[in-house]
This record gives C-alpha cells, structure tokens and sequence, in this order.
C-alpha cells in the first residue's frame, strides 16, 4: 500500500504498459509498482521520496498534461521519451506520444536541445511560469498547422462587426458561468446557511439582468463599444467577487480579487490557476493557427497576449474559480512563504487544476474534457472570423 500523495509516473526503462493509472500527486515513489488498494497501480522509479520543499511533478491520468518544479530537474530525451532526472537520476520517463504539454513551475530546471526538437516535432507545447504563477515564455514550433489567411481574418475583424460580436460574446459567456458558478455552489448553501444563501439569490438575477445588456450592445466595430462593454463586465464582477466572498465565508480570509502582487491565500490560489489554465488557451490558439496578440475586447499593449485573454474569460469560472473554491472550503492547507505560495500547496493544486482540465463536460450534445473543448472553441473561432460557422461561448452546467 502506498501512503497519500504519492506520484504516478511509467518505470524508467520499461515500456509503458497497457494498463489504466489514476492520477495523483506527490513525490517520487519509492517502489517501483504497487497497488493503491482501489485496484489501480502505481508506478514509479525506485528512488528515495522528496519532502515538500523537493523537485515534484503533477500529472493527468492519462500523462498529457505535466508540471514540474524543483531546484536540480533536468529534462532531457531517451528513444521516444521524455526522461526526468532528479540530481543526476532517472525519476520518471514518459512517452511523447502522449504529452501535449509540459509546464515548468520554478527556477533551476534545465532541459537539452535536443528534448526542445523533438517537442517541436510532436507539437508539445512548453510553458515556463514565476513561482507567482505568472507565464513568462512558451516554446513554440515555427512550422503552423494553419494557413496565413486565418490570421489575416483574424486581425481585419477588429475592425468591423465580428471583432464586437466576439467581444460581445466573451463578455456573455463570462458573465453566465459567473452566475452559473454562483448558483452551484449557492445550491449547497440553502439548507446550511440561509443567510449566505440569501446573498446568492440575490445577486445571480442581477448578473443576469448585465448579461442582457450586453446582449443589447449596438455598433460597428469593437471601438465604438469596447468601453460600454469592459463597465458591464466590471459591474458583473463585482457582483460576482460579492458572491464568492460570501460562498468561501469564514473558511479563508477574500477581501476581494487581487490580480498582480496578491500575498492573501485565495487570490495567490487563484493567480496560480489562472497561469494553468493561460497555458491551455495560448496553445489551443497557436494549434489553431490564431495570433495569441491580436484580441478584441482586451487593450492592445506590447507584451500583452490580449486574444489568450478574451479566450480565457469563459473558463475561469469552470475551470479555476470552482477547483479554488472546492479546494478552501474543504480545508486544504495553503502555505505561504514570502507571499508567495509555498511548494506543497502549488503541487496540490496543481493536480486539482490538471484533475479539472481533464473532467468531462457537456458540450454540443456530447461529452468532452475540458482541455478538449478549450481546442474546440479556438477552432471555433477560426470558422467564425473566416465566415465558415458561428460562435458560442462555453457554458458549464450547474
């Protein structure tokens, strides 16, 4: 049997084998298979296990999705694998055909040329973050999947009605999935707390009421509304950061959200997703042949991937806001170290945030993983700007 938090990786030298893993978090094993006592196997190198404070990796079920942090990490290509190395030693190897992304989440790791072409070969993206979770550099393959006139399209809407339909778009479907977020966790609030409840009910009709507005914004180009546009949409946050302060109650002190220099536990918690989930949408958008720079609704600044940012606005809620809320009101233990997170909380929510990514929602009458329909959407929205189909933001079920 082996303890809580304890990591999945395939053994270094083998081949991988057919059979099913659950994903978890934690550090490097040390057997090399044993049973979790829910008919699942681990498997892992034989070496020594890491405290907190040491080199881990969070990982999906099926290994598509991994991060990693840890001072001493190398990375580095076997055959058709990649292989992890911790102080001179194999940790983990897996296979590249079933990695589509690899996120470094602290200083001190390095990685050799040669890994670099092969992920551009396999179209593996790899995205490096500051210990606040914010991106700092994404390695991407010169040779696109998709044709120049994507692009062209792409920056010509900004100047007429489709660049303001899209802006009108993100800004609805942010606005319903906050309401819908509101609303779920609301539900298990009605027999517990009714007062809390109380507040909920109060502010989801009048989300609503803002989504209509949106709806009802007239003009030619998103320069004639974006202003309009970005008051709605900050009136609906407001609102919303009301109910999620109201929902996380005494579990956590939330004053209120906090973007760049946040050192309270819940906004560092929501910062650290919302880099997760940055590296997705940037991907998906590149995979679909899109300028991660040319948005609509967000201001044009130089640095500023302004379409990755209207993109994301409509998985926040499913995506990040509901893991951290799960993640506090459960009581888990959020370290802080210097106003940043500390590397066991990071670890930890990472693996909820990746858990997240890789759950199935309903979408188009089918179910998918989340991560799935983040690539459907930015390939929706190519069909959109080239005039081959319509636009509909994602919208989670509560």
């Amino acid at each position: 049997m082996l303890g809580e938090g304890v990591l999945l990786a395939f053994p270094a030298g083998e081949r991988l084998r057919a059979r099913k893993a659950v994903a978890s978090v934690g550090a490097i094993s040390s057997l090399a298979a044993a049973s979790t006592g829910n008919g699942a196997v681990v498997y892992g190198k034989a070496v020594r296990r890491y405290p907190d404070a040491d080199p881990w990796v969070a990982q999906t079920e099926d290994a598509a999705q991994l991060i990693l942090s840890g001072f001493g990490i190398y990375l580095g290509k076997k055959s058709e694998r990649l292989q992890v190395k911790v102080q001179g030693k194999v940790a983990y190897e897996f296979p590249f055909f079933r990695i589509s992304e690899v996120v470094v989440a602290s200083r001190g790791v390095s990685l050799s040329s040669d890994l670099l072409k092969e992920f551009c070969e396999h179209g593996i993206r790899l995205t490096f973050i500051e210990p606040s979770g914010r991106p700092y550099a994404m390695l991407s393959s010169p040779i696109l999947t998709a044709t120049v006139a994507t692009r062209r399209e792409q920056l010509m809407a900004y100047y007429d009605e489709r660049g303001l339909e899209i802006s009108k778009l993100t800004v609805r479907g942010k606005i319903r999935n906050q309401r819908h977020l509101l609303l779920y966790c609301g539900k298990y609030l009605k027999g517990a707390a009714p007062e809390r409840y109380a507040v909920i009910a109060r502010l989801a009709p009048k989300l609503r009421d803002l989504e209509l507005k949106v709806r009802a914004v007239k003009g030619k180009h998103i320069e004639e509304c974006s202003q309009m546009l970005r008051s709605l949409e900050g009136k609906a946050g407001q609102l919303y950061w009301e109910g999620i302060r109201t929902i996380v109650g005494n579990k956590a002190e939330f004053a209120g959200r906090v973007h760049q220099g946040a050192n309270d536990p819940v906004n560092s918690l929501l910062n650290f997703g919302y880099a997760i989930l940055y590296s997705n949408v940037w991907g998906a958008l590149m995979n679909a042949g899109l300028e991660p720079f040319g948005g609509y609704l967000h201001v044009d600044r130089p640095g500023k991937p302004s379409l990755v940012l209207d993109m994301v606005e409509e998985f926040r809620q499913p995506v990040v806001d509901r893991t951290v809320i799960a993640f506090t009101n459960l009581a888990q233990p959020v370290g802080m170290n210097d106003g940043l997170l500390d590397e066991g909380t990071k670890k930890a929510l990472s693996q909820k945030i990746l858990e997240r990514l890789a759950a199935r929602e309903p979408f188009q009458g089918q179910q998918y993983q989340v991560r799935s329909i983040i690539q459907m959407q930015a390939r929706a929205l190519v069909s959109f700007l080239r005039g081959k189909g319509s636009y509909r933001p994602f919208s989670f079920r509560w």
